[in-house]
């Protein structure tokens, strides 16, 4: 028996089920990288960079009150799994003039991580 899907239904799936691979664990084990500089769940305060709550989907450089260079604050970047993912392979070498020096280079740390943080809307609680 051949079974159909529509298009939508297979699209809202992946839009609910995390990509394959992503360990949100993991990601919160790596995230004590970030932690120096960055911080997100309830109760969040900019550090030397800016909270991370709500991350997905937001502009780069638009967090009241954080400290950003102006390379970031004019880079354009809208933050998404694969913006993310390519910046912190190389910070510097995505937006030259950054203030931030951190490096994740390694591909499943760096989808572990994704997963944690997007994990955190806007208000610093974790999405159900």
């Amino acid at each position: 028996m051949i079974k159909s899907f529509s298009i939508s239904s297979v699209l809202l799936s992946a839009a609910i089920v995390p990509a394959v691979g992503q360990d949100i664990a993991a990601g919160e084990a790596a995230f004590g990288k970030c932690a120096i500089c960055h911080d997100v769940g309830e109760g969040a305060k900019n550090k030397i960079g800016p909270i991370l709550n709500g991350l997905d989907g937001r502009k780069a450089g638009s967090v009241e009150g954080a400290n950003y260079s102006a390379a970031l604050k004019s880079s354009g970047i809208t933050w998404n799994e694969e913006t993310f993912k390519d910046f912190i392979k190389n910070p510097a070498a995505k937006v030259s003039g950054t203030l931030m020096f951190m490096m994740i280079s390694d591909p499943k740390e760096a989808n572990d991580l994704w997963a944690y943080v997007k994990q955190f809307g806007p208000d610093g609680k974790k999405k159900s």
